[in-house]
C-alpha cells in the first residue's frame, strides 16, 4: 500500500463524527467482563457477543472501525460471513490488536514493557490478507513512587515505533497507544508531566524509525487525576490540561487523536471528549474516541449472556456511540443521556 493509501485510511478512521470501537479484549479480559454478568466465557459466547456488537443497526453512522482480537478476526457471523467481510460490507474498517501484552520490565520494579515484535512482520502480512487496514499496539505507563523511569518510557516508545514502521511496511495504518494508567493517587499535574514526557518520547522514536505521521493514529489517554486521588479534577480542567498536553507534544502532521476511556465511566468519557471539542475551535488534528468499556458496558449489561436481549443490547450500543459521535463534534449535552 502506498503512503497515500495509508493516509486515506488514517483520515477515514477519524472522519467527522466517527470514532473507533475497541472489541479487542484478550481472553483473560473478556472472561472478566463475562464473569461480571455471570456468562460463560466459551468460544461460542464470545463469538455471539462480538457478532452482536458488529451487527447493530445503524452503528456505521458513528463507528469508522472496530479493533478485533486474533480470535475474533478469524471468526464468522452465524450465517458464515467472516467478521472482517461483514464489517467491510457495512462500511466499517476491521482493525487488529497485534501486541503480545505488557510484561514485567527487567530491572524496573513495578514497570511494564509490551512484547510482540518477534514474528510481527509475518503476522501483519497475514492480517492484511484477512482484511485489516489498521492495527493497534498498547503500551502501559504506570505512575507511582519514583516511576515511570526514563528507561521504561524509552523501551515502550521504541517498541511502539518499531511496530508502527512494520505496519506501514505492510500497508497497514498503525494506531499507537501509550496509555498512562489511571490507577494511583497522583494529581492531575503529575499525570500531565508523565503524559507529556511519554508522548514526546514516542514521537521522537517514531521519527527515528521513519514512520509516516500522516498515516498514523495516536490512541491517547486523557490527563486525569489518579482514581485514588484525594482531589479529582473536574471535566473542564481535564479538557484544558489534555488539550495543552497534546498541543505541546503531538506534531500537526498527525491526522487524528482518538482517546481511550481507561477506567472512566461511559458518561465521564463522553463528557471529557465533548469538553475538549467544544473548547478548541481550531486544532491541527481531529479529536475522537476509541473506547472499549465506555462504549460496550451498557450493551454488555443489557445482553447479560442471553440472545433474547440482543436487539436491546444493540440499541444500547447505538445510543452510546451516537453520544460519543456528538462529543467528537463538541455537540453533546447531558440531557441527551436520557433519550435512550
Amino acid at each position: 500500500m502506498s503512503s497515500e493509501s495509508i493516509e486515506t485510511v488514517a483520515n477515514a478512521m477519524v472522519a467527522d463524527g466517527k470514532g473507533i470501537l475497541a472489541i479487542d479484549e484478550s481472553s483473560p479480559t473478556i472472561k472478566k467482563r463475562f464473569d461480571s454478568i455471570g456468562a460463560e466465557c466459551s468460544e461460542e459466547n464470545r463469538r455471539a457477543y462480538r457478532e452482536l456488537l458488529i451487527g447493530g443497526e445503524g452503528i456505521n453512522e458513528f463507528i469508522s472501525g472496530m479493533i478485533l482480537y486474533d480470535e475474533t478476526i478469524r471468526q464468522s457471523a452465524a450465517d458464515g460471513t467472516p467478521f472482517p467481510q461483514l464489517l467491510a460490507s457495512r462500511g466499517i474498517m476491521p482493525g487488529i490488536k497485534v501486541d503480545g501484552g505488557a510484561k514485567d520490565l527487567a530491572g524496573h520494579s513495578g514497570e511494564k514493557v509490551t512484547e510482540g515484535l518477534d514474528g510481527l512482520r509475518d503476522r501483519l502480512a497475514e492480517y492484511r490478507e484477512l482484511g485489516a487496514p489498521f492495527a493497534k499496539w498498547r503500551a502501559v505507563i504506570t505512575i507511582g513512587g519514583g516511576i515511570p523511569s526514563r528507561g521504561c518510557i524509552s523501551a515502550n516508545a521504541h517498541a511502539l515505533a518499531r511496530y508502527a514502521a512494520l505496519c506501514q511496511e505492510a500497508g497497514i495504518v498503525p494506531m499507537v497507544e501509550p496509555e498512562v494508567l489511571l490507577e494511583g493517587d497522583h494529581s492531575i499535574e503529575r499525570c500531565y508531566e508523565v503524559t507529556e514526557a511519554t508522548l514526546r518520547a514516542v514521537f521522537g522514536a517514531l521519527y527515528d524509525q521513519r514512520v509516516v505521521l500522516e498515516g498514523t493514529i495516536l490512541k491517547a489517554s486523557m490527563v486525569l487525576s489518579g482514581n485514588r486521588a484525594a482531589k479529582r479534577a473536574g471535566v473542564e480542567e481535564v479538557a484544558e490540561r489534555t488539550l495543552a498536553c497534546l498541543t505541546n507534544s503531538v506534531p500537526a502532521a498527525l491526522p487524528g487523536v482518538v482517546f481511550l476511556s481507561g477506567g472512566q465511566t461511559p458518561v465521564e468519557a463522553t463528557a471529557h471528549l465533548n469538553a475538549m471539542n467544544a473548547m478548541a475551535s481550531t486544532l491541527p488534528w481531529k479529536l475522537s474516541f476509541s473506547y472499549s468499556r465506555a462504549l460496550q458496558e451498557p450493551a454488555l449489561k443489557t445482553w447479560n449472556g442471553d440472545a433474547a436481549n440482543g436487539k436491546a443490547a444493540q440499541a444500547a450500543l447505538y445510543h452510546r456511540a451516537k453520544l460519543n459521535s456528538a462529543a467528537s463534534l463538541g455537540r453533546y449535552s447531558e440531557s441527551m443521556e436520557k433519550a435512550a
